[in-house]
C-alpha cells in the first residue's frame, strides 16, 4: 500500500503541475485539451494515493478493506493491459517501465484481493 501510494502520489503531482513537460516527454501534442486531461488524471492519481496512504495500516482484503483492494486491482490491471498493448504495438522504450510497474502492482493486488487476509500476531 505504501509503495503504490508513493508512486501514484508522485505521478499525481507531476501530472498536475507539469502536464506540458509530460506531454513533451512522450512526444504528444501540447495544445488543446491534452494538458487539462493530464491535470485531471493527476488529480485522480493523487486522490487514489491518499486513499491508499490512509488505508495502509488497515487489513486490506477483509470485509472493510475489500473495496480498496478491488479498486486498486481494477486500476492496475486495466492500466497494465493498456500500457502493455501500447508498448507492444509501438516498442516505445519509455512505456516499458510503466508497463512493468503496472503489471507488478496488478499481480500483487490480485493476490491481496483473491486471498483471505491474515492478521499478524503481536
Amino acid at each position: 500500500m505504501t509503495a503504490s501510494s508513493v508512486i501514484m502520489g508522485i505521478n499525481g503531482i507531476v501530472l498536475s503541475f507539469m502536464p506540458h513537460e509530460t506531454l513533451s516527454y512522450f512526444g504528444s501534442d501540447q495544445s488543446g485539451m491534452n494538458p487539462l486531461i493530464l491535470q485531471l488524471m493527476g488529480a485522480l492519481y493523487f486522490a487514489f494515493a491518499m486513499v491508499n496512504w490512509t488505508a495502509k495500516a488497515n487489513l486490506i482484503g477483509g470485509i472493510y478493506g475489500r473495496p480498496i483492494a478491488i479498486g486498486n486491482l481494477a486500476h492496475f490491471m486495466i492500466g497494465a493491459l493498456a500500457l502493455s498493448k501500447s508498448y507492444l504495438s509501438s516498442h516505445n522504450s519509455r512505456m516499458l517501465l510503466p508497463s512493468l510497474l503496472y503489471i507488478i502492482f496488478g499481480v500483487l493486488f490480485g493476490i491481496v484481493f483473491f486471498r483471505h487476509p491474515i492478521k499478524k500476531e503481536d
